[in-house]
C-alpha cells in the first residue's frame, strides 16, 4: 500500500500545482486605447496610507508623501480629483503645480454647517490662489445620496461658490440622483455623474460594464442635452465579495478600465478613474472590497497592472501551490505515522479518503492565506481571519490522524457536558473542539450574510478546507438521531444557506460555494449520535 500512497500523493501534488497554474495564468489585456501622450483625463486621489483615514483628527498628511505620489501618477495622468480640503488635502494644488498637473478640487459637504463653511471658504481661496492649476471645483460629493443636504440648499451652495471663482463648477453624485433632482443642473457648468457597475442596485458583470456605462451616459445626456456629462467616477475593485455576477478581480479591473477608456476615446467624453491608490480605511465602511479600487496598492505603491499588458488574478500562485503541496505532504505524513498504531483496515479506501482531504485542503489553504491581509483591517478582522486559517490548517491534519486511528467525532455534550459525559480520548476531544469552533465561525458568518450582507465576504475557502475532512470522517451513518444542540445548529446552517443562495443570486458562485459548505457542515452535525447519559 506504500506504493499506492506514494502514487496518490504525486497525483495530489500535481493536481494542486495544475489548479494554481490555471488560476494564476496571466490574461492578455487588449491593446491600450490611449496614445503615449493621451493619458486618462483624471484619477481620484487620496493620500491616506496604512491606518490613516479621513475620520481621525485633522492632522495634515506629510507633503513629501503627496509629492511622491504625484510624481508616480504623472506618467499616467496629468490630473487628480480630490474630495476635501481636510487632513492636508489643501496642499495638493500647490504640489500638483510643481509637477505640471491639474486638480479637480473637491470640497466636502455634509449635514454639519460649520464644517461646510470651512470647506467652502478654503476651496474658494485655493481656486483664487491657483487658477492655473485648479481646472474645476466639485461642490459636494454624493451629499444627496447620503441624505445630508436638501436639493435647494445644495443649489444655493453651488451658486455661492460659482459666483466667486473663475473656473467651472460642478456637483458629483451617482447618476440616479441627477435624474431625480434635475433642478441641480441649472446651477452647474457641467454634469458630473458616478457610474460604478459593481455597486448598482442590480450589479453588472464586468463583461457588460462598458456597455452599461455607455447606456447610462446616453440616458443622462438625453435628460440634460445642454450640458456636458463628465464621468466623474468609474472603476472596478480588484478584490472582495461578489455581488450577483459582478466579480472583483485584477483581471476584471484591468479589462473594464481598458474597455471604458476605449469607449471614452471613440465617443469623445472625459473620464475620471476611481482611484489612484487603494484606501484601506474604506474597509471600515464597505468591507474588504472597499479598500481595493486603486490602480496602485496601498502599501508598496506598486501598479496592479500595466496598460495593454498581461494580468493575473493570482500573481503569486507558485508560492500558493508550494504551500498547498507542503500541507499535502504533512497530511500524508500524519496518515503514515498514525496508521502504524491505528485501526484502518481497508487501506485502499483509507488512502483514497486521505487523497480527497489533501487535494481540497492543499488547494484551498493557499487561497485562505492570500485573503488574510486583504480581508483584515481591525484587530477583530485579523483574529477572525487567523481563526479561519487555523481551522483550515488543523482540520485536514487532525482528520488524517483520526481516519487512521478510527476516532469518531464526538457530539457537543461529550466535549462540553458534565465530567461524567465528557470524552477522554485526546484525539476525539480535539475533533469535537474543532467542529464546535467551525460551527461557531460558520454560524457567525452565515447570520451576518443573512441579516447584514452587503459588505460581508464569503469565507468559502477556509470553510471548505475545514469542513471536507470532517465530512469525510463523518461518512454516512444512515439516519442516526442527532442531539438537540446539533439539530439546532444544523437547522440554522441549512436555513442560512438557502437564504444566502437565493438572496445573492445563482450568478454569485462565491455565495453558492459558501452555501454548499454550510450544508456540508450541517450534514456532519446530523450524523452525530445521542449523547450517553
Amino acid at each position: 500500500m506504500k506504493g499506492l500512497a506514494t502514487a496518490l500523493f504525486a497525483f495530489v501534488a500535481a493536481a494542486i500545482v495544475t489548479a494554481w497554474a490555471w488560476l494564476g495564468a496571466p490574461v492578455q489585456m487588449p491593446a491600450s486605447p490611449l496614445e503615449p501622450d493621451k493619458n486618462p483625463y483624471c484619477v481620484s486621489y487620496a493620500p491616506f496610507r496604512g491606518d490613516e483615514s479621513p475620520f481621525g483628527p485633522d492632522i495634515p498628511i506629510d507633503p513629501r508623501l503627496i509629492d511622491s505620489d504625484l510624481a508616480q501618477l504623472k506618467p499616467i495622468t496629468d490630473c487628480v480629483r480630490t474630495y476635501s480640503i481636510d487632513h492636508g488635502l489643501d496642499q495638493i494644488a500647490e504640489i500638483a503645480k510643481r509637477h505640471g498637473m491639474r486638480v479637480l478640487q473637491g470640497l466636502w459637504l455634509s449635514n454639519r454647517p460649520e464644517r461646510n463653511r470651512r470647506q467652502i471658504e478654503t476651496a474658494i481661496a485655493l481656486a483664487k490662489r491657483f487658477p492655473d492649476v485648479i481646472a474645476a471645483i466639485v461642490v459636494g460629493n454624493e451629499v444627496l445620496l447620503r441624505g445630508e443636504m436638501s436639493a435647494p440648499e445644495l443649489v444655493r451652495t453651488i451658486r455661492e461658490v460659482r459666483a466667486q471663482v473663475s473656473m467651472p463648477v460642478t456637483y458629483a453624485d451617482v447618476w440616479e440622483f441627477w435624474l431625480r433632482y434635475q433642478e441641480i443642473a441649472a446651477a452647474v457648468d457641467f454634469i458630473t455623474i458616478h457610474i460604478l457597475p459593481y455597486w448598482e442596485d442590480f450589479p453588472i458583470p464586468a463583461r457588460d460594464a462598458a456597455a452599461h456605462v455607455e447606456a447610462i451616459r446616453r440616458r443622462v445626456i438625453a435628460a440634460f442635452p445642454e450640458k456636458e456629462v463628465f464621468l466623474g467616477e468609474f472603476g472596478w475593485p480588484s478584490f472582495g465579495r461578489m455581488r450577483a455576477g459582478a466579480l472583483p478581480s485584477p483581471v476584471n479591473q484591468a479589462r473594464t478600465m481598458h474597455e471604458v477608456l476605449a469607449r471614452a476615446k471613440s465617443e469623445g467624453y472625459r473620464v475620471n478613474l476611481i482611484e489612484a491608490y487603494d484606501q484601506p480605511w474604506k474597509r471600515q465602511l464597505e468591507g474588504a472590497v472597499g479598500g481595493h479600487w486603486g490602480l496602485f496598492d496601498a502599501y508598496r505603491r506598486e501598479p496592479k497592472f500595466a496598460s495593454g499588458g498581461a494580468v493575473s488574478n493570482h500573481p503569486h500562485w507558485i508560492w500558493q501551490a508550494a504551500g498547498g503541496v507542503a500541507l499535502a505532504a504533512v497530511i500524508f505524513a500524519t496518515a503514515f505515522v498514525a496508521l502504524r498504531g491505528g485501526v484502518a483496515k481497508h487501506h485502499t479506501t483509507f488512502w483514497l479518503r486521505i487523497a480527497v482531504i489533501t487535494i481540497v485542503s492543499g488547494f484551498l489553504f493557499g487561497w485562505t492565506l492570500q485573503n488574510i491581509p486583504l480581508e483584515s483591517l481591525t484587530v477583530g478582522h485579523w483574529l477572525r481571519s487567523v481563526a479561519w486559517t487555523a481551522l483550515a490548517l488543523v482540520a485536514p491534519i487532525l482528520g488524517a490522524a483520526s481516519l487512521a486511528g478510527g476516532a469518531a467525532i464526538p457530539n457537543f455534550v461529550q466535549v462540553l457536558g458534565r465530567a461524567a459525559q465528557r470524552q477522554r480520548d485526546w484525539l476525539r476531544v480535539s475533533l469535537g473542539v474543532l467542529q464546535i469552533a467551525l460551527v461557531v465561525l460558520a454560524v457567525q458568518a452565515a447570520l451576518g450574510l443573512v441579516f447584514d450582507p452587503r459588505y460581508r465576504d464569503f469565507p468559502f475557502a477556509p470553510l471548505t478546507a475545514a469542513v471536507v475532512p470532517i465530512l469525510v470522517l463523518a461518512g454516512w451513518k444512515g439516519r442516526p438521531k442527532a442531539p438537540a444542540a446539533e439539530r439546532t445548529a444544523a437547522a440554522a446552517l441549512v436555513l442560512s444557506a438557502v437564504y444566502i443562495a437565493v438572496n445573492e443570486g445563482f450568478a454569485n458562485w462565491q455565495a453558492l460555494w459558501f452555501s454548499a459548505g454550510l450544508l456540508a457542515l450541517a450534514f456532519t452535525l446530523l450524523q452525530a449520535r445521542d449523547a450517553p447519559g
